[in-house]
């Protein structure tokens, strides 16, 4: 997450893979012969005077480039440290809820169950709450309170993510997520995790009460929460009832039904939602900003054909799960594009193996996927959709909106997880 740049956001894997300046130093003696006093050895040593000149002085405006960047990274760190701490507390607060009489088997319960769920993955819908808000702000010094309260709605968003996702491994039967087992796949675990993920949901209207009850804008939250959990959930159950056994259907998968399931089940939590946190908190009235709604929702398609892509090319030790979309039948941006670039030999062999669990069923619909080149298709799908956005954020009268608009696209673009 970068917080100093609104062009192109540095991921936590670019960081840890910056460049530590490091070179080596030159033995000046060593280079020459016995003869110190000739001209050749003078000449030579001068020769390697002037390169360790020269290598000092490109390394020092090199790090003086770099300067901007690691001056973002601390500024990143810093952020971060500030949002686990507010984890903290607000797990706290929950584990003493006074509406509920917990013991030490129950809090226990709950306590591991957050740290599972909650705060393992890269933070970016929570993060960017505190990002959008700073941005909007104009370069303002945010107060602890405003931190704060950012961070607290930041973690409602992964409280939400955190519930949906409990909820949807289950629905899907998925094995991994995030690199670990799915919650419900633990020992001891099972369905209690469908209760699980609503303790998940209703924490977010504690946090919401305790930290907005007073705020002008709390009833603005809640119908946000409300709506978008509302959208989501009604975007899930367009995925799911496309997959249903017995009734599988390639025929029936398009374009317009991708972007509708994606649209409800990704956009509006995923890219939406953070935003209009930070607008709200900002004193701003969500109806005045459809405009950005339409952006993000568009960036929020764009996000998930990515995931779509990786499902099926990504690396499972990168994306932090193995990809089931082929076995699980689902409206794909990959089976779509397939759909509708292969011949009717090629659709035939689609329908015969699409949506089987056989790993030889899978190899061929992969092997079909790189006949037709969808890696390709993809990548001038990604530049396309990237050139587009940058068009319609950069018609944004206001500069506060399009930083934050910016800063979300960098985020995501040319992702590898």
């Amino acid at each position: 997450m970068n917080m100093g740049s609104i062009d192109k956001a540095a991921s936590d894997d670019q960081i840890s893979s910056l460049p530590s300046w490091r070179y080596k130093q030159v033995d000046t003696n060593s280079e020459l012969d016995a003869n110190s006093n000739s001209n050749f050895c003078k000449r030579r040593r001068s020769t390697i005077q002037q390169q360790q000149r020269q290598f000092h002085i490109i390394i020092s405006l090199s790090l003086s480039l770099s300067l901007s960047l690691t001056d973002t990274i601390h500024k990143m760190g810093d952020l971060r440290s500030k949002f686990m701490e507010v984890y903290s507390v607000l797990k706290a607060e929950l584990l003493n809820d006074p509406a509920f009489e917990f013991n030490d088997t129950s809090r226990q319960w709950v306590d591991r169950m957050l740290d599972y769920n909650v705060p393992g993955g890269k933070l970016n819908r929570g993060l960017s709450v505190v990002d959008s808000y700073k941005l909007l702000k104009e370069g303002k010094e945010l107060t602890e309170e405003e931190i704060f309260l950012a961070s607290a709605l930041g973690w409602c968003i992964e409280w939400l993510q955190a519930y949906f996702l409990v909820l949807d491994d289950i629905m899907d039967g998925s094995h991994t997520r995030r690199g670990q087992p799915c919650w419900f796949r633990l020992p001891q675990i099972g369905m209690i995790a469908a209760n699980d993920g609503i303790v998940l949901r209703n924490h977010i209207c504690r946090i919401l009460k305790n930290h907005f009850r007073g705020k002008p804008y709390y009833v603005d939250l809640l119908d946000l929460f409300n709506e978008v959990e509302f959208q989501t959930a009604s975007g899930q159950m367009i995925d799911l009832i496309t997959t249903i056994e017995g009734e599988k259907d390639l025929s029936k998968y398009s374009l317009p039904l991708h972007r509708r399931i994606v649209q409800f089940k990704t956009s509006y939590y995923s890219f939406y939602l953070p935003v209009a946190c930070a607008l709200l908190m900002a004193g701003k009235n969500l109806e005045n900003h459809i405009d950005v709604k339409n952006i993000l929702v568009d960036m929020g398609i764009y996000f998930q054909v990515q995931d779509d892509y990786l499902d099926c090319f990504g690396a499972p030790e990168v994306i932090g799960k193995v990809g089931t979309d082929i076995e699980d039948f689902k409206c794909s941006w990959l089976v779509v594009k397939a759909l509708e670039y292969c011949n009717e030999e090629q659709k035939k062999l689609l329908y015969e193996n699409y949506g089987k669990a056989d790993p030889a069923c899978v190899a061929k619909v992969k092997e079909l996927y790189n006949a037709l080149d969808l890696q390709g298709v993809f990548t001038q799908f990604e530049s396309e959709s990237y050139e587009k956005l940058i068009k319609s954020i950069e018609a944004h009268p206001s500069k506060a909106v399009q930083a934050v608009l910016k800063s979300f696209l960098g985020k995501i673009y040319k992702r590898q997880k």
